[in-house]
């Protein structure tokens, strides 16, 4: 038992240690970025243009009515 609390303990140490080495920026500064990166791919968006045809958006209703 006290043999799997130590590797459980060595294996959160390990994945703190790699945590710490991660670079940090601030918020601002990703902000930025986010929202830099929101501007230059609004016209890939969807959500926010929509589709050109209904027939492209794979979201859309199913019709399942047939006649016979």
């Amino acid at each position: 038992m006290m043999a799997a609390n130590v590797q459980q303990q060595r294996v959160i140490n390990e994945q703190l240690r790699r945590e710490a080495e991660i670079p940090r920026i601030r918020i601002s500064e990703t902000c930025m970025l986010m929202l830099k990166y929101v501007a230059d791919h609004e016209n890939e968006d969807y959500l926010l243009r929509g589709f050109s045809s209904p027939k492209l958006n794979p979201f859309r209703e199913k019709s399942s009515c047939s006649v016979l």
